[in-house]
């Protein structure tokens, strides 16, 4: 019997039956980067840690899973109808590329706390139309940022601007959210501002009245000065106390800012102070598209706090994984290579040696936060009022005995025993269905209508 979903756990399958089999709302943050659908087969380099492990990035509808596809259409017909015209509008590769992805947007929206985010990283190829997705399904309110992140310091394509960056995505799933705001490093021309005091520490001066501020301020006399000021008169005296003042020439009195107290530039949605991981770089493994640790420690440390869960459900070479090891959160990572778990246990082996504290399994885990039903009579009885005594198919009517029980969708493929899975079929349906996707059997249905209305159309 497959395992319940448990923390520091790495699944090699399918990630939409993965997801699918997890809890609702146990997940604290998402951090996805998925194919870009960049029509190019990625491969990594022989010698490298990662040989042997490449992915196309090219997509037809051999690559949706159809069993999912009247979930879709049915929670989200405004999205359904988007993704339509997406296919009119670009391409039918592109549209197989939404619904690919939409399918396993929806199910990360339901497995994410009402606390968490999520982080879609992805490139100018389909950032807009994946947006367009993550609004329908997270809501519009719930956008944060678009971030962009300089990936390279300089990027050669004839004919057109160099494509030096990626894009983020940051949703939450409600305002109640995880945030922690992250620094980064003042530039070197700013801290030229700065100068050496008495004491040889640099400081920047800051002004301290507040006049034109809106708001008011604190009206006294200080050292002989009498002027508005942004602080009360106490706080004057302990920034004199810790040598924090500074006495211009013109007999004003501004506030030091020592470097050294400073957090830094609070991150802004343009990153280009993480660079990318070069051939000479440790944490290297060769795998296509991998991602450096300092990019995944600021997402992780900006909106999950330690003890928290985050999860990859693309995770290759494990990035995601390894940081959230490193800054004590617990983790789960998905892919659908095998060769991956071997990159994984290299990479958290390395890392101090933290690979034992982990799982690696093919099994799809089952959920535990909904009630089991087994198949029944008085479940049937219950189906067949709710379908009003009508096959769930070709909506003919049935006498109870007559209909049989079916999963919507099949076990294999990650549906289980519980009520909202359950239909009623009748007999021919249900064997033209047998363990394929509804999707096929209404297919079959109106072939099935139009070759009967040829037939009476010719009096056959």
């Amino acid at each position: 019997m497959a395992k319940r979903p448990s923390p520091n756990t790495l699944y090699t399958h399918d990630n939409l039956y993965v997801l699918s089999g997890m809890n609702s709302e146990s997940i604290d943050l998402i951090y996805l980067d998925p194919p870009f659908n960049s029509k190019r087969t990625y491969s990594a380099p022989v010698g490298s840690k990662a040989a042997g492990a490449s992915f196309k990035d090219m997509w037809t509808w051999q690559d949706v899973d159809e069993y999912y596809l009247d979930t879709l259409a049915e929670n989200f017909p405004a999205l359904t109808k988007y993704i339509a015209s997406v296919g009119q509008v670009h391409s039918k590769p592109m549209m197989a590329y939404l619904t690919y992805m939409s399918q396993r947007i929806v199910e990360m929206h339901r497995i994410l706390k009402e606390t968490g985010s999520l982080y879609l990283h992805c490139d100018q190829t389909a950032s807009h139309y994946l947006k367009s997705l993550l609004d329908g399904v997270f809501g519009k309110n719930n956008f944060r940022n678009e971030i962009v992140w300089k990936r390279t310091t300089a990027h050669s394509d004839s004919g057109k601007y160099g494509m030096n960056a990626d894009c983020i995505l940051y949703y939450t799933k409600s305002d109640v959210c995880t945030f922690v705001s992250q620094f980064q490093e003042y530039s070197d021309e700013y801290k030229k501002r700065f100068r050496e005091d008495e004491n040889g520490r640099m400081f920047i001066d800051d002004n301290l009245s507040a006049k034109g501020l809106s708001g008011g301020g604190y009206e006294y006399e200080f050292k002989g000065v009498f002027n508005l000021w942004r602080c009360p008169k106490e706080t004057m005296r302990q920034y004199e106390k810790e040598g924090k003042l500074y006495f211009t020439k013109s007999g004003g009195i501004r506030l030091k800012r020592y470097l050294d107290d400073l957090q830094g530039l609070p991150c802004q949605t343009i990153w280009t102070d993480i660079n990318p991981i070069n051939s000479q770089s440790k944490e290297r493994t060769g795998y296509p598209t991998q991602k450096p640790l300092a990019l995944l420690h600021r997402i992780i440390k900006a909106s999950s706090n330690e003890g928290d869960t985050v999860l990859d459900p693309f995770c290759g070479c494990a990035t995601t994984c390894v940081a959230a090891q490193q800054l004590g959160r617990k983790w789960i990572g998905i892919d659908i290579e095998k060769q991956f778990v071997k990159i994984l246990i290299d990479r958290l082996s390395d890392d101090a040696g933290l690979f034992k504290d982990f799982v690696a399994t093919d099994q799809i885990p089952k959920r535990s936060d909904i009630k089991i039903v087994l198949p029944s009579s008085s479940v049937k009885e219950q189906l067949y009022k709710e379908q009003d005594g009508k096959c769930n198919a070709c909506r003919q009517d049935f006498d109870l005995r007559n209909l049989e029980l079916d999963h919507i969708i099949p076990k294999a493929k990650g549906g289980g025993d519980y009520y909202e899975n359950y239909q009623l079929l009748c007999g021919s349906c249900n064997r033209i269905k047998g363990d394929r996707p509804m999707e096929y059997l209404r297919l079959k249905i109106e072939t099935r209508e139009r070759m009967m209305k040829t037939k009476i159309f010719f009096g056959e």
